[in-house]
């Protein structure tokens, strides 16, 4: 039976507001350099104030991994929340422009505003993220709908929803529509504080799951130990991992399949995206049938893309650069 969607994300509708500063000015404002920051209202709107030639674009991890599959020319949906306020319309709008189908329509009324992140690029290309979450962390199991999930090859998740009691409900409402009709599952780790904060539920999930990408951080994190002893427990308990390092090999494993995909090591102009981009090029694989060891070269190759330019998404097309790495 042929599924309405190759791919179908779920997870947390942000709006990316990106600027570029210097370290001192991070010192300043008391952002900590190269990781992601929940932030309340008030502090929220005091960054996005104090930034200087902002440009926004829609973001979230799994919503940035939607736009790198269309831009492959798979069908997507994305499922996730924003409010029916300027940033809300923008979000649902750029989706659907990239060929992603936003399926639940931006909620009127006194709710919490559209998520967004504040994220300041260093001039090494590190991100600095302050993410107010809004609305988007009041997605829940009624916003999962069974032609949606149902309709999905492949499920994509973003352990971020496990920070709110109702994300997690919707997670598993998705994952069991999903799975019950003939769909494979999976996730990514998010960030090790988000690992450390859910431990045992992400052991859990590995065991549940269809495939979990994470990186080197989030895997020792996840079982607190070494990267290799971590990705053998790891490969015991789940179907299929994956695990990105900076700058180093990839390793892929999938019972006894595994594969080590070198990394051309580059100087990034704009860091974000690369892991949600890495995601896009392997779910294109992994979505294509192809083996472990190309849907990890297809990953490098469109993480490459993303960090060469400012923002969280591919500008070129990827297809034609898989095809000069003679890919496809």
């Amino acid at each position: 039976m042929t599924k309405t969607y190759k791919v179908v994300g779920i997870g947390n509708a942000i709006v990316d507001v990106l600027t570029q500063s210097d370290d001192s000015f991070l010192d300043l404002m008391g952002i900590e350099k190269g990781i992601m920051q929940l932030v309340e209202r008030e502090r929220g709107e005091m960054l996005y104030g104090a930034m200087k030639d902002r440009t926004q674009a829609p973001g979230g991890s799994v919503a940035n991994t939607l736009a790198g599959i269309g831009n492959l020319g798979l069908s997507t949906a994305f499922i996730g929340r924003v409010r029916d306020d300027a940033l809300g319309r923008f979000y649902a709008d750029e989706m659907a422009r990239g060929g992603t189908d936003f399926v639940n329509p931006p909620v009127a009324g006194g709710e919490l505003p559209t998520s967004r992140s504040m994220i300041f690029v260093s001039p090494d290309g590190e991100r600095s993220m302050n993410t107010y979450l809004g609305i988007s962390a009041e997605l829940g199991p009624e916003d999962v709908a069974d032609d949606v999930a149902g309709q999905a090859e492949i499920l994509f998740l973003e352990g971020y929803l496990y920070d709110k009691p109702k994300g997690k409900q919707a997670f598993e409402r998705a994952v069991q529509v999903c799975h019950a009709n003939g769909g494979k599952a999976g996730i990514a780790l998010s960030d090790p504080f988000c690992v450390d904060r859910h431990r045992e539920d992400f052991r859990g999930l590995v065991r549940e799951l269809d495939y979990v990408i994470g990186n080197q951080h989030e895997w020792e994190a996840l079982y607190q130990t070494d990267l290799s002893a971590a990705l053998e427990q790891a490969a015991r308990d789940s179907g299929l991992i994956v695990c990105t390092r900076s700058g180093q090999d990839v390793v892929l494993v999938r019972g006894d399949e595994e594969a080590t995909v070198p990394v051309t090591r580059v100087v990034p102009v704009d860091a974000t995206g690369a892991g949600d981009q890495f995601a896009a090029g392997f779910l294109y694989g992994l979505a294509m049938g192809h083996p472990l060891e190309l849907c990890g070269r297809m990953g490098v190759v469109a993480a490459a893309e993303v960090i060469s330019h400012f923002g969280a998404r591919p500008e070129a097309d990827l297809k034609a650069l898989f095809a000069e790495a003679g890919l496809i």
